[in-house]
């Protein structure tokens, strides 16, 4: 069964607009467990924008499900974190100082040397990784030599391409993940997977792992309240 796992980043970028402590971030990852999410996502950039270091601390320490830390690990300040934490899966991901979003998977044949290092740091304490990447089947090739656990499949791309064709966007996607299993790869995905595409994505890779899905969901649990989006998309992992 495919996994959902919330990322709650946009929830605290709500709390972040105002100060002070509304929404609680720590209760909405709470709540989102008991709503039926397989896990939890976060996200911190350096100038903690939405999600503070604090946060992943206080989050930490009521977990009942999956933890998902993603980031940048150039940055020293979120390597500490994620090993003094120790989530259960730490995903690496190339983003720019200041960058809004993630907008690109990581180049891993320039930067196989450093990926290396660094995940063996975190697999030395007990963290399983996950790398950041496009559908590029030559990138994943090397993603494998890294010693990573599992990829995520930047899904950007797919979600702009479904709307004109979906069966021509789906095709790098499928390709890449039918490598990834065959290389012996974990296999997450995420970035503006939503209620229109989800399925179908879902449909023709059966075999993943787990979404991380964030800043829709959220945007849907607006009109339609967390508890039922939570479960609304669930559904969408849950066809057969």
């Amino acid at each position: 069964m495919t996994k959902l796992s919330v990322n709650i980043n946009k929830i605290a970028t709500i709390r972040n607009s105002r100060g002070g402590n509304n929404p609680d971030v720590t209760q909405a990852a709470i709540d989102v467990q008991r709503f039926g999410a397989d896990g939890i996502t976060v996200h911190p950039r350096p100038d903690e924008r939405h999600i503070r270091y604090a946060d992943v601390h206080s989050i930490k320490k009521i977990i009942t499900t999956a933890f998902n830390i993603e980031g940048n690990p150039t940055e020293q300040k979120f390597m500490d974190l994620v090993l003094e934490v120790k989530p259960e899966l730490v995903t690496l991901v190339p983003d720019a100082l200041g960058q809004i979003t993630s907008n690109h998977g990581w180049d891993t044949i320039r930067n196989q040397d450093y990926l290396k290092k660094t995940i063996a740091i975190f697999h030395a304490a007990g963290i399983k990784v996950s790398i950041f990447v496009d559908p590029d089947t030559t990138m994943i090739e090397a993603a494998k030599t890294t010693g990573t656990d599992s990829i995520e499949l930047y899904t950007e791309a797919y979600a702009i391409g479904f709307k004109q064709d979906k069966e021509t966007a789906i095709m790098p996607y499928i390709k890449a993940a039918t490598l990834a299993k065959s290389l012996g790869l974990g296999l997450n995905a995420g970035h503006d997977l939503d209620l229109q595409n989800l399925k179908f994505f879902h449909q023709q890779i059966p075999w993943l792992d787990e979404v991380s899905i964030g800043h829709a969901l959220i945007c849907d649990a607006l009109y339609l309240g967390l508890e039922n989006v939570i479960q609304l998309y669930k559904r969408q992992l849950n066809y057969y």
